[in-house]
């Protein structure tokens, strides 16, 4: 018998289901927008005092800003940013969290327990108010943001692939390998591994999403990009003293973090469902 024998038998290709075809479309569409358009578009980010709060027009879409910055070029450039600091932040948390996950399901015992523990003491507190106090004690800045971002998001992923590998434990590739005398170590990085991190992967779009508001959230408390650097949370705090005049200076930023949302929450669940059907 060989180490691959016991796998599910490899199933003709399958059609993508609907939700992962639509945030595909949906998230590509948001990518190549604010990865493009900030150099196409004429990007007046420098202010400019002799159009400050200018009213949508041909030249700025979306109006000024009270220091005569274009609002649609800033909102791109601020997408942007969050899009790359989100997609940043979490690799650490994916790799880290999921080895120490899969290294708790298949070796168990004292190490098993410790990751559980540590991963309770996480999880016992609130993410976002966590990342807050983080950053608070750290400093402003996208530093922190990345600091605080590794220490609670790993959780999630260590808790998904411990559940992977220990669903792989009993296949029976895994005794096959194990009787040809492979290591422990081999079996698990080179048999089970590879079919266990479709999951934190599908996962790992819908994080983004909390990642970008988690970064938002920061930015509109002062504890995040500090300014001038384009952030859709500060861009947000700044707009609201003139709601009642210019009310798309908060407005288009926040649309922009739910357009974001709705991209990458349909690309996840898609992903995920993809991976369920498996």
């Amino acid at each position: 018998m060989t180490a691959t024998q016991g796998r599910p038998a490899t199933a003709s290709p399958r059609r993508l289901n609907r939700n992962l075809l639509v945030g595909i479309a949906f998230a590509s569409t948001v990518f190549a927008a604010v990865m493009l358009l900030p150099f196409v578009l004429p990007a007046h980010t420098e202010p400019a005092l002799g159009s400050v709060l200018a009213a949508p027009s041909t030249a700025h879409p979306l109006g000024t800003d009270q220091l005569g910055r274009d609002v649609l070029a800033r909102v791109l450039s601020a997408m942007r940013l969050d899009l790359g600091v989100a997609t940043v932040a979490l690799v650490g948390p994916l790799i880290v969290g999921s080895a120490l996950g899969a290294a708790a399901a298949w070796y168990g015992g004292w190490l098993d327990q410790a990751v559980g523990v540590l991963s309770d003491v996480v999880q016992a507190f609130p993410y976002y108010l966590l990342i807050i106090v983080l950053v608070f004690f750290l400093g402003p800045g996208m530093g922190s943001i990345f600091v605080a971002v590794a220490v609670v998001a790993w959780v999630s992923y260590a808790r998904i692939l411990r559940s992977e590998v220990q669903a792989q434990l009993h296949r029976d590739y895994v005794a096959a390998a194990r009787g040809a005398g492979l290591s422990g170590r081999r079996v698990l990085l080179r048999h089970v591994l590879p079919n266990c991190f479709q999951q934190p992967l599908a996962y790992y779009a819908t994080d983004v999403v909390v990642v970008v508001i988690g970064t938002a959230t920061l930015s509109y408390l002062g504890l995040g990009i500090a300014p001038p650097t384009p952030e859709l949370g500060s861009m947000i705090a700044d707009g609201q003293q003139f709601i009642g005049s210019r009310p798309l200076l908060s407005v288009a930023p926040g649309l922009a973090v739910v357009v974001i949302g709705i991209a990458f929450a349909l690309l996840g669940q898609g992903l995920t469902e993809q991976v369920d059907d498996r």
